[in-house]
């Protein structure tokens, strides 16, 4: 590896590693048999299988996956340390070193290699914006992340996994949780910045698309969630399907339409449960996060049957994040200070009975059954300076392999939904043809990218409300911003055997050449991050 140090790659599922330093985008590995090769075979939808997990705390981070990063300072810090703003903000000066040591350290290649061994063949990656870059007072370390999301592609496509990248973290943040970089109040699509930090966010979101359609990537990365856990009861149903409908035009403007034309564009479902949405979209894919531990319910999910409806009717859907946890037990898993009663036997992994790690993993083999496409959230824990140990097991893939609530192959998981229930509802593998880039021969959609116009029409952009309570002639009077600025491109590699090898530009197309939404010289804004009371403007900024 990079450090100098080595291990030797065992895969028992007949995956192999292939990389060649002189041709760095040459067809890549095989994770498993079963599993298309990068850069060669096509992923077939309907056919070939999403076997994931997520990379969680690494690219952005989290308090109860990286607890060692943020012990640190918690305690000798001036400021509360709760989430990565104010983590950024503590460590000062060293937080370049830092948090570099972090990505450098808590996911390296030999993760990749283990991966594949055990028998996965996609990763969902989490990045936030400042992996572009960070305005006014954002504290984030920038651009150093897309740094080893490069790093990612490199090893994925050695080993022959897929990426489903995902914009985890929005301007404003989209649900006010530590996991979109600030904990506090929701400024996305929601309050005075709301419509300015999307609007920030649709240039991102271009920018992303652009480099990962380059024909160097795209095969490694063919999957783009554009926001992680929107919150749906705070935004609103409205405000968030406007969003949604806007940045799926903004990125096939980029791409065109059609298979080959960009990646799939993945939007969650808001914790709403699966749903139609957009008929006839272009490759829209749509990402549920059942949780057992936060459902208060584990008898009966109906996650099978919803999932394959929602397949059959909507398309690609996606399980982009799940657990084998139970209930809300683990270290930090609800934030710093947090900490339910009565779970010390649930974080004592290492004395977890024989029954106990049985009745684990029926769950999680029966939640990979029942939603079919899945990544298991997350890839691993690390450990904790105080506990000495490592909290939140059920959250953890890797200690569940070896501890035995996960299973050694996840094709076990096929079936067990039946074997236990005596029945399911099992999906037949024929999208809609629109959901998978070709060509509708139903009279009611004329092929990929032809939207219900019913739909297309009432979900205009900036919608007509928005949270919490502007309307009508209010709506025009809030802050934006102007497509006047310039576009960024994010950097694309280098490769020191191969110093001709074509590498993009990290622009795909010439055409797409709008400017960039920027803040109006001259208007004054409130913090977008901080605006959902702000007062509404009495007139239009036009700029001087």
């Amino acid at each position: 590896m990079e450090d100098g140090t080595s291990f030797v790659y065992t895969n028992t599922y007949g995956g192999d590693w292939a990389m060649d330093p002189k041709q760095p985008f040459a067809p890549g590995g095989k994770a498993q048999s079963w599993s298309p090769r990068v850069g060669q075979d096509t992923w077939v939808w309907g056919t070939d299988v999403i076997k994931g997990v997520n990379l969680g705390g690494w690219l952005v981070t989290e308090p109860f996956i990286v607890p060692a990063l943020y012990e640190e300072y918690i305690n000798s810090s001036k400021i509360q340390v709760i989430d990565e703003w104010t983590l950024s903000i503590a460590m000062g000066s060293d937080l370049a070193s830092k948090m570099e040591d972090h990505y450098k350290t808590f996911i390296t290649e030999e993760d990749f290699a283990e991966i594949a061994a055990a028998g996965l063949n996609w990763v969902r990656i989490p990045i936030g914006f400042w992996a572009i870059e960070a305005i006014n007072d954002e504290p984030f370390l920038v651009g150093t992340s897309w740094k080893y999301f490069l790093k990612a592609i490199e090893w994925a496509r050695k080993y022959g996994i897929r990426i489903y990248l995902d914009l985890h973290a929005l301007p404003g943040s989209q649900n006010g949780w530590n996991h979109s970089g600030k904990t506090g109040s929701v400024n996305f699509m929601n309050g005075v910045m709301g419509i300015a930090n999307a609007q920030r966010t649709l240039t991102y979101l271009r920018i992303i698309t652009e480099f990962i359609s380059q024909p160097e990537y795209r095969d490694v990365v063919p999957i783009f969630g554009i926001v992680n856990e929107i919150l749906w009861a705070t935004i609103g149903q409205q405000s968030i399907q406007s969003y949604y409908m806007e940045a799926y035009q903004t990125i096939r403007n980029s791409t065109g339409v059609g298979s080959g034309n960009g990646p799939y564009v993945a939007i969650h479902e808001g914790f709403q449960g699966v749903r139609l949405f957009l008929a006839g979209a272009d490759r829209l894919a749509l990402d549920q996060h059942p949780y057992l531990a936060f459902e208060g319910d584990t008898t009966d999910t109906g996650w099978a049957i919803a999932t394959n409806q929602s397949q059959k009717a909507f398309g690609v859907t996606l399980g982009g994040e799940f657990s084998a946890a139970i209930n809300n037990c683990g270290l930090w898993l609800n934030g710093i200070g947090s900490s339910p009663s009565g779970c010390e036997v649930w974080d004592n992994w290492a004395a977890y009975t024989p029954a106990t790690t049985a009745s684990l993993l029926d769950v999680t083999l029966a939640t990979m059954d029942a939603l079919q496409n899945f990544f298991f959230w997350t890839w691993k824990i690390g450990n904790s300076t105080v506990l000495g140990t490592s909290s939140s097991p059920m959250w953890h893939y890797r200690l569940g392999l070896q501890q035995g609530w996960v299973p050694k192959d996840p094709r076990d998981a096929a079936g067990h939904c039946a074997s236990v229930l005596g029945s399911s509802q099992i999906f037949d593998g024929n999208f809609p043809s629109t959901a998978t880039g070709g060509v509708s021969v139903c009279i009611v959609s004329a092929g990929a990218g032809t939207i219900n116009p019913v739909q297309s029409a009432s979900h205009t952009f900036p919608p007509a409300t928005i949270s919490p309570s502007f309307s009508g002639t209010q709506v025009a009077l809030l802050p934006t911003y102007t497509p006047t600025g310039s576009l960024k491109t994010l950097a694309v590699p280098t490769f020191t055997a191969a110093p001709s090898a074509s590498v993009g530009t990290g622009w795909v197309n010439p055409g797409d050449n709008d400017p960039a939404y920027v803040p109006i010289s001259g208007c004054p804004y409130p913090d977008p991050w901080n605006a959902v009371n702000a007062s509404l403007p009495t007139s239009i900024c036009a700029g001087p």
